[in-house]
């Protein structure tokens, strides 16, 4: 299911956040977009997700226009994984899970069968399975991303958002959150557009990379090509050592501002 914004321009308390962006998001495809704070890439993800559907232009899912649609159908195809998510108090992980069945279920109809075989492959999914009995206020940093990570898989989208997923976490647990959402697209085909605060994160796991600025579209592309040590310098301002790793990926090293 293809995913697109034509034109979109989003203002916030006055201040236009997004200028007339474009761009297209493949079906089964890993895209990241990067940027420095303030260009407007979470903005970006909630037009995406039908959070904020107050802009002008068109973001169109599978060729319909998203905002013409119902909020459980559209959770029932984009799942969003927030920045900062909260779980209301004394909620245990499989209950929070349990949350993300809220499309499938009618007001007076409800199949618990199939939500709890759903609950079970999320938690699976994402490795929190042993954690079930839990309150997530008890979890640490990586275990609650993956909780919470769990809630939007129980959607079952097609489309899966994620804003900074590894940030505040160490780097055990940004890998395994890495991997996990990797395995997704591997395994269920399923269509990731992340935003990442990391530059090699986005190197290594992503098909495409958009490169936003100053709520404008830089560049759209594969890795190896739109990042470079001169986007680099371009965007963030930082001039950069460039090299190949052990896997034949790309990684840039920052070595000092640009004069």
């Amino acid at each position: 299911m293809d995913l697109e914004v034509r034109g979109v321009k989003v203002a916030i308390d006055g201040k236009e956040i997004l200028h007339g962006i474009s761009a297209a998001f493949s079906a089964g495809r890993r895209t990241a977009i990067i940027g420095p704070n303030g260009a407007g890439k979470s903005t970006l993800l909630k037009a995406l997700a039908a959070i904020n559907t107050d802009y002008i232009g068109e973001v169109l899912l599978a060729g319909q226009e998203i905002r013409t649609m119902g909020r459980k159908e559209i959770a029932q195809k984009i799942g969003i994984l927030p920045q900062g998510a909260a779980a209301p108090p004394d909620t245990t992980v499989r209950q929070l899970v349990d949350y993300g069945r809220f499309p499938y279920r009618g007001l007076f109809s409800r199949d618990a069968k199939a939500d709890r075989e759903v609950v079970e492959w999320a938690m699976t999914a994402t490795h929190v399975e042993q954690l079930a009995g839990r309150q997530v206020q008890t979890l640490s940093g990586g275990e609650r991303q993956r909780v919470f990570l769990a809630m939007v898989l129980a959607q079952q989208p097609e489309i899966l958002l994620l804003d900074e997923p590894t940030t505040y976490l160490d780097i055990a647990h940004q890998l395994e959150v890495m991997e996990i959402v990797e395995r997704l697209n591997r395994d269920y085909h399923m269509t990731i557009i992340m935003v990442l605060h990391d530059i090699n994160h986005a190197l290594q796991y992503a098909d495409e990379i958009i490169i936003i600025k100053d709520g404008t579209l830089k560049a759209q592309g594969l890795p190896a090509e739109v990042m470079t040590v001169d986007s680099l310098a371009a965007t963030f301002g930082v001039k950069a050592d460039i090299f190949v790793n052990s896997q034949g990926k790309k990684v840039l090293s920052p070595i000092e501002l640009v004069k």
